[in-house]
């Protein structure tokens, strides 16, 4: 028995070692946590750790009931110190063994909770650094178009001060076609001025002539 209890208390202790460092033995020890952990292997170990547990309770028991007699006698035989003995080595194997079974068992929990951290972590950089490209696309994208209104906005520019040049030629060119228009109808009523004048020196040429003939005739008669 006590030999089986130094045996286990050695493999749990060199199994802490290893989940305690990192190395490649500690990806092995993992698995077989995990496949002990798997199917009937729980049950198997609560019904391991009960016993252990009963046990210990009767070590305990034992020892108490010799000390009892110590107190009864006065002194303890041989017999009864190597019991004693025997007893409390037991029990502490037993409390140690059962004390590194839960380290073991904590250790394995939390290596795990530690694993998935990591792979959410990455998880996480990963989205955090595809987003960050997402955006550096969109900056790029939006630079891109930024840059075509730009232009856009110079081209309106352009035509704006095209439309506003040619609105001020068309404002030119109705200012004079205003001044042809004032001098053609000056330049009509003139003609018109000179028409009448016309006609009434031809009038009067017409009359004088008129008066000529009829002078001349009365000088002839």
């Amino acid at each position: 028995m006590i030999q089986l209890l130094f045996t286990l208390l050695a493999a749990e202790a060199a199994l802490v070692l290893v989940l305690l460092f990192r190395t490649p033995a500690r990806r092995l020890a993992l698995l077989a946590v995990d496949c002990s952990k798997r199917g009937r292997g729980p049950v198997m170990a609560r019904t391991v750790a009960a016993t252990m547990f009963v046990v210990l309770g009767s070590s305990g028991y034992s020892i108490a009931k010799i000390r009892r007699r110590e107190g009864e006698f006065a002194q303890l035989t041989p017999t009864d110190q190597v019991l004693a003995s025997r007893h409390l080595l037991e029990a502490s194997l037993m409390g140690y063994s059962l004390f590194l079974g839960l380290i073991i068992d904590r250790l394995h929990h939390y290596i795990r909770q530690l694993r998935a951290m990591k792979k959410n972590m990455e998880a996480v950089t990963k989205q955090s650094r595809v987003l960050e490209e997402t955006k550096l696309g969109d900056s790029e994208e939006i630079q891109g178009y930024q840059k075509k209104i730009d232009s856009l906005n110079e081209q309106v520019q352009v035509l704006k001060h095209q439309s506003e040049s040619q609105t001020q030629e068309l404002k030119t060119a109705e200012m004079n076609n205003l001044a042809l228009q004032k001098q053609s109808e000056g330049l009509l009523t003139e003609y018109e001025r000179l028409i009448a004048e016309n006609e009434e020196l031809r009038n009067k040429l017409q009359t004088m002539e008129l008066r000529f003939s009829r002078s001349d005739s009365k000088k002839n008669t």
